[in-house]
């Protein structure tokens, strides 16, 4: 992976991602990938628009404000931005139903336990579910990170004019000043989000 090339095509994303909508339902938006919005359009009742597995890192100098990070985990901790200060985080949005999250699960738990020591925080947000569904999900998957309840989009919006989550999954990995340095749009492949935290915690 040509580090520099991504973060130039990264930049020049980013200024079209600001122009994105959000879509809090979860449907393609207008100017997505047309494989996206042909998806909402066959309504074959999977319920999420599946993201390709694409990457997208931002240059340094050309990443936005800090993620206005607030929430409410399903455990009942409340979130605050101060949270995010020194940390390399990462933020995986979910609910149960998605396939492709089901997939993904024990992969984001091995990079947690790959990553902890090093100060890299992961929290999952879950856009669905009741929190009896959530707590089985992470159950079935022996996941140890905790979930924001973001059945409000309270977190889906501190992200939104930065980078749009407009497909689930979405992984966002969050530099040390909690802005987004890079997104994977779809499932992601472990060694590729391996390879955006190290960047991150490198830098």
């Amino acid at each position: 992976m040509d580090k520099n090339n991504l973060s130039r095509r990264g930049a020049l994303t980013a200024g079209g991602l600001l122009l994105a909508g959000l879509t809090v339902g979860l449907s393609a938006c207008g100017g997505q990938p047309d494989s996206l919005a042909d998806q909402a359009r066959k309504g074959d009742n999977k319920n999420y628009v599946a993201g390709d597995g694409s990457v997208t890192e931002f240059a340094k100098a050309e990443r936005g404000a800090p993620v206005a990070l607030k929430g409410t985990l399903f455990d009942g901790t409340a979130v605050t931005p101060d949270v995010l200060k020194g940390k390399v985080t990462v933020l995986n949005f979910w609910f149960a139903a998605c396939a492709p999250c089901r997939v993904e699960a024990p992969q984001l738990e091995a990079l947690h336990q790959e990553f902890k020591d090093q100060g890299v925080q992961f929290f999952g947000v879950n856009l669905r579910d009741e929190k009896a569904t959530a707590e089985a999900f992470d159950k079935s998957f022996n996941l140890t990170y905790p979930s924001f309840n973001d059945k409000d989009g309270a977190v889906l919006l501190s992200v939104s004019g930065i980078v749009p989550p407009n497909a689930v999954p979405t992984t966002l990995v969050l530099d040390k000043d909690g802005k987004v340095a890079s997104r994977v749009l779809g499932e992601i492949e472990k060694s590729t989000l391996k390879a955006l935290i190290t960047s991150a915690v490198a830098e």
